[in-house]
């Protein structure tokens, strides 16, 4: 199984910002397309954004259209999600993977890193 590398998570208070990183280390982001996924407590994993290879095209999902940001830095290897005006609903385990952008789904391929917490508090 091949592992990712998330981080930037933590404790905010709502109306918050957080920068998530995914840094793969067993491939080189630049030939993929790379999505950020969530879940939360008592819910099922759901896409959030994605980003095509060389970064031309984006999608998200509808509940983060204008707070979240996907982009990603091919230099650095590095795909990063900034998260504005969080909601104590953005709490959730983040994960990045290899993903299908069009429909927000993770490639049949994808694996699972350990990922990292956003917990929003009220």
């Amino acid at each position: 199984q091949l592992q990712r590398v998330e981080s930037g998570g933590g404790l905010v208070q709502p109306g918050g910002s957080l920068r998530l990183s995914c840094a793969p280390s067993e491939f080189t982001v630049d030939y993929y397309h790379i999505g950020w996924f969530r879940q939360a407590p008592g819910k099922e994993r759901e896409g959030v954004a994605c980003i095509s290879s060389s970064g031309g095209f984006t999608n998200y999902a509808d509940s983060v259209k204008g707070r979240f940001t996907i982009s990603r830095d091919n230099t650095k290897n590095t795909v990063y999600q900034q998260m504005n005006s969080l909601k104590p609903e953005n709490t959730a385990e983040n994960y990045c993977a290899v993903t299908i952008c069009w429909h927000l789904s993770p490639a049949s391929r994808a694996s699972w890193g350990k990922g990292t917490q956003v917990t929003v508090s009220s």
